[in-house]
């Protein structure tokens, strides 16, 4: 995946919490839904964030509404495989990258706060 215009953002939050255990996503959610009014920001799930994100599941309340706002939200490919997600199952508001994908959106990004 090659990184396009509309990828670089002013603001990259790395949420690393799983979206089924934790009340951090509601939180993130919270913050996230204010700053989208101002901010062109982007989400990215690593670690356990991707749980909850394929179609075949139930899918948390707070991520879904996340996945609602003008905010690009993408999801590491390598951490899906890790606990056992297809790719290819995985909501279709979310973008599946690779770890040199989010190397390039990270040395774009003037801003990034990490939620680990």
């Amino acid at each position: 995946m090659v990184v396009q215009m509309e990828d670089i953002k002013k603001l990259v939050y790395l949420f690393g919490f799983s979206t089924r255990k934790s009340t951090s996503i509601d939180n993130l959610f919270n913050i996230v839904k204010e700053q989208a009014k101002d901010a062109n920001i982007a989400v990215v799930l690593i670690h356990d964030g991707v749980i909850g994100t394929s179609k075949k599941g139930l899918m948390p309340t707070s991520l879904n509404l996340l996945l609602n706002l003008p905010v690009t939200v993408f999801a590491m490919t390598p951490d899906l495989l890790a606990r056992g997600i297809d790719p290819n199952s995985v909501d279709t508001r979310i973008k599946c990258i690779e770890y040199d994908v989010l190397v390039d959106i990270l040395a774009q990004t003037p801003k990034i706060a990490s939620w680990m």
